[in-house]
């Protein structure tokens, strides 16, 4: 009974359990990709335009990227606290905005239909920076798997939350928009006391490798599965018995991760080593808030190592490199006891950064503005899935809403896997797999703005994948360059080039030209057909009701615009690879010998 309760209580410290919950609550907090669904029934309900639409999806964009308030709270709170404001607001933004979709309370302003909106998708940054941070603090020597692994979970609310909504089987599309006041506050509360900091975080267990290759063979076979439930259910209608079939799978899919933990905690061969590591927990506590800053201090001199080390030091072989800066390194503590040297407290690239020293960086705003032009972009074609949609003649824009969240899903995990892959075994940045992503995001833009037959499909999986892949890149690499001590507020600032590309493009130049091509086959119609105004006001080419527009040149010339900056963020990545070099061959030289 005494090894049965050593291993219950392994069981509920054990890091693997924390990461498990972390992927179950960023699955719930991708909100923000919903929009595409739930716009057309906005649109529709309120008698939105396309400018109104697109002033509704940058208020939704800031507020899933204005998380400075959440990257604040976690450095001095702990992440219980930050996944429940998190549901709170959740709950009072998303539910408001169904109550006026739904008819129970009268239409709002337009702005403030956008606060209703930015409150409820605020709520999805407690929960990103809770999961992310207590994430690297637990496992700080796999950045890019954790990082990718969580990002990629954010991708699939859609896929979810929409399968979820088919088994409800409604017509009342705004019923959509009560799913997601009420799924994800109820998910984040019920996990927000097992997402923590554990102790014993800093070791690095042989069964982690395996672990891993689990959670992403689940990935992949996540992907798949709602690949081919998703087409099942578009083009074969099943029965309402098959779809009930499909969605109990899906779930099923989802919690299988749990067992790495159960079985880490409970079987024989492992039950040692958890046991072990939760024994250690109890000794080590208070670890959680200080491990970063002792696994800091040897950085201190990072900077000085780097300014006094011989130049011919980096063409030693690895053991003697490390060697010669170890002995280097020990000469500085020592010289810094005497008060013979004065350490410097400036930090070089590697080092520990706080936000305000990375803003002087201009590898810092470089990264930003390549996330910007990438991100930015990808994020427009989300928010206008529904309308691309029927601009090119499908009905039901919920088929590329969720094939677009896994396509992200897809993007963020194999973005992780793969610049993992390049950091560790070729020491190159890790920007070198972001510059691929842009130059296929790219491609996707271009294939949007052709829209040949058969296109909406490659097009959605090309700029998906690629938009996915940002967001497990490009935290990892600044993880890397400026440190992990002040990351919650590096990555919630950096998410602000979302919401800041998303009103360049979807608010100044997709909405405007798309209104542009609506107003002129307006005229068109009514000067060729010479229809009565009834009859086009049925039609929805007048002004008095929402215009459409319809074809291929609704988004032509703003995906071959998207399609050049994503060239040009390409070229950014590339000055980035240049820049780092170095930085990378000595943060991971160690690595590969």
């Amino acid at each position: 009974m005494g090894k049965l309760g050593d291993r219950v209580r392994a069981f509920s410290r054990n890091r693997w359990l924390v990461f498990v919950a972390a992927m179950w609550v960023q699955s719930m907090a991708g909100t923000t990709y919903m929009f595409g669904a739930i716009s057309p029934v906005l649109k529709d309900r309120l008698g939105y335009d396309q400018r109104q639409l697109a002033a509704l999806g940058v208020a939704k964009n800031v507020g899933g990227c204005l998380g400075l308030l959440a990257g604040a709270l976690s450095a001095a709170r702990p992440a219980w606290l930050l996944l429940l404001v998190g549901a709170a607001q959740n709950f009072l933004g998303y539910g408001g905005l169904w109550l006026v979709a739904a008819g129970h309370a009268p239409p709002l302003p337009l702005w403030l239909m956008c606060v209703v909106i930015f409150v409820g998708t605020n709520g999805q940054t407690y929960f990103i920076t809770a999961s992310l941070v207590t994430t690297i603090q637990n496992f700080p020597k796999s950045r890019g798997p954790t990082v990718g692994i969580l990002k990629g979970f954010m991708g699939l609310t859609s896929a979810i939350l929409t399968q979820a909504f088919a088994v409800m089987h409604t017509p009342d599309h705004a019923t959509l928009i009560f799913m997601i006041a009420v799924g994800p506050s109820l998910v984040a509360i019920g996990l927000m006391f097992v997402i923590r900091p554990v102790g014993g975080h800093r070791q690095v267990r042989p069964s982690d490798k395996n672990s891993f290759m689990f959670i992403y063979a689940v990935c992949l076979l996540l992907a798949s599965y709602l690949v081919g439930a998703m087409l099942i259910q578009d083009f074969l209608e099943p029965s309402y018995d098959v779809v009930i079939f499909l969605t109990v799978i899906l779930f099923i899919l989802l919690i299988s991760p749990i067992a790495i933990p159960v079985l880490l905690s409970f079987t024989v061969e492992k039950a040692e080593h958890t046991i072990e590591e939760a024994l250690l927990s109890e000794s080590l506590a208070g670890e959680a808030s200080t491990s970063q800053e002792k696994e800091d201090e040897p950085e201190v001199f990072l900077s000085e190592v780097e300014e006094e080390k011989p130049k011919d030091t980096d063409t030693l072989p690895p053991s003697e490199r490390r060697k010669r800066i170890a002995e280097l390194q020990a000469k500085l503590v020592q010289a810094a006891a005497r008060g013979g040297v004065r350490i410097k407290r400036r930090p070089h690239r590697g080092d520990n950064f706080t936000l305000m020293q990375a803003f002087l960086k201009a590898d810092f705003w470089i990264i930003w503005l390549s996330l910007l032009l990438g991100s930015g972009s990808g994020l427009t074609v989300i928010d206008n899935l529904g309308q691309m949609s029927q601009a090119s003649g499908f009905k039901n824009a919920h088929i590329f809403v969720s094939l677009m969240s896994i396509w992200n899903f897809l993007g963020r995990v194999g973005g992780g896997y793969f610049s993992e892959i390049i950091v560790r075994e070729r020491t190159y940045p890790r920007h070198i797999a972001l510059t691929f992503a842009q130059i296929v995001m790219a491609a996707g833009h271009f294939l949007f703005a052709m829209a040949w037959p058969g296109t909406m499909y490659i097009a959605s999986l090309l700029v998906g994948l690629a938009y996915g892949a940002h967001w497990a890149i490009v935290p990892a690499a600044v993880s890397e360059l400026f440190g992990v001590k002040h990351f919650g507020a590096m990555y919630n600032f950096l998410i602000l080039a979302n919401p800041t590309g998303s009103f360049i493009f979807s608010g100044l130049i997709v909405s405007n030209i798309y209104d542009y091509e609506a107003e002129k086959q307006a005229h068109q119609h009514q000067m060729s057909a010479l229809l009565s105004p009834q009859l086009l006001r049925t039609m929805s080419f007048l002004a008095d009701g929402p215009l459409k527009c319809e074809g291929p040149s609704c988004f032509f010339v703003s995906s071959l615009i998207m399609s050049v900056f994503c060239v040009i963020g390409a070229g950014l990545s590339l000055l980035v690879v240049h820049r780092t070099k170095r930085v990378y061959a000595r943060l991971y030289s160690s690595v590969r010998t």
